[in-house]
């Protein structure tokens, strides 16, 4: 099996708009069974909102206005890239955190393109593997990880190849302690971090109260003035998080 390490840039920015971040830039690392580099990719992608790369990014990345004014737009890009993909067919995505394929996701979607490949794509979250295998308690960035182990590069911070031959170097570090078998799909969500805590303060206090753990008397008294009937998936899925936390709650009670 080959080992495929994917990193990407996005144009996020300080500022809010109603205009969506756009992928400018992927790098990716191929290794074989032996963990030894054997392909790489690269490539920096137009957008379509933004086409002028703010001073935030360009300082971040050190990409050059120039370079992107040059560079070809998503669709050839990530239909390149998926025919490097797909070179060798048994193979495993590695990703620091889940952003990468989420990225992709939104974008392949934005340009109308299938999105079916990506959505059934099975990726390891190496962070979050790094993560127990440190006993970590909080995320921890790739240059934070790198000085841990002890790992010198002479790569640039926040360019796509760089950081992404840089997080193979992590998982070479770490490959024999790492539950491999721990990969996931990329899954649609609705709902916010703040969103879902709201819930969890909500159910804390409930118990407080000596309320029962109702859904329906929660939206009722909670969630109702927060989020609008018409925002089915988000309910539905704030609801599954809600019964979800209530089972931990009972499992965590049982074992006292």
């Amino acid at each position: 099996m080959d080992y495929i390490v994917l990193d990407i840039e996005f144009n996020g920015r300080k500022f809010a708009s109603d205009k969506p971040m756009e992928v400018i830039e992927i790098g990716a690392v191929r290794l074989n069974d032996q963990l030894e580099e054997i392909d790489t990719f690269s490539a920096l992608i137009k957008p379509v909102y933004f086409a002028k790369l703010n001073k935030f990014i360009r300082d971040k990345t050190g990409i050059v206005q120039e370079e992107i004014d040059q560079a070809e737009g998503f669709k050839p890009v990530v239909t390149e890239f998926l025919a490097w993909l797909q070179k060798r067919s048994d193979y495993l995505l590695l990703t620091w955190g889940k952003e990468d394929v989420k990225r992709i996701v939104f974008d392949t979607r934005m340009h109308e393109m299938d999105d079916s490949y990506w959505m059934a794509m099975q990726s390891l979250d190496l962070l979050k593997g790094y993560i127990k295998v440190k006993k970590h308690t909080n995320d921890i960035s790739v240059e934070s990880a790198l000085h841990e182990l002890g790992i010198e590069t002479d790569g640039v911070t926040h360019r796509a190849f760089e950081d992404a031959r840089s997080t193979a170097q992590i998982f070479k570090a770490v490959f024999a302690e790492l539950d491999l078998s721990a990969v996931s799909q990329y899954v649609d969500t609705y709902t916010n971090a703040k969103e879902r805590r709201m819930v969890k303060n909500a159910m804390k206090t409930f118990r407080m109260q000596k309320i029962p753990l109702d859904w329906d008397q929660m939206y009722e008294k909670i969630i109702k003035t927060k989020i609008t009937s018409e925002e089915t998936k988000k309910l539905e899925e704030l609801r599954q998080y809600f019964e979800s936390e209530k089972e931990n709650s009972l499992q965590a009670t049982k074992s006292n």
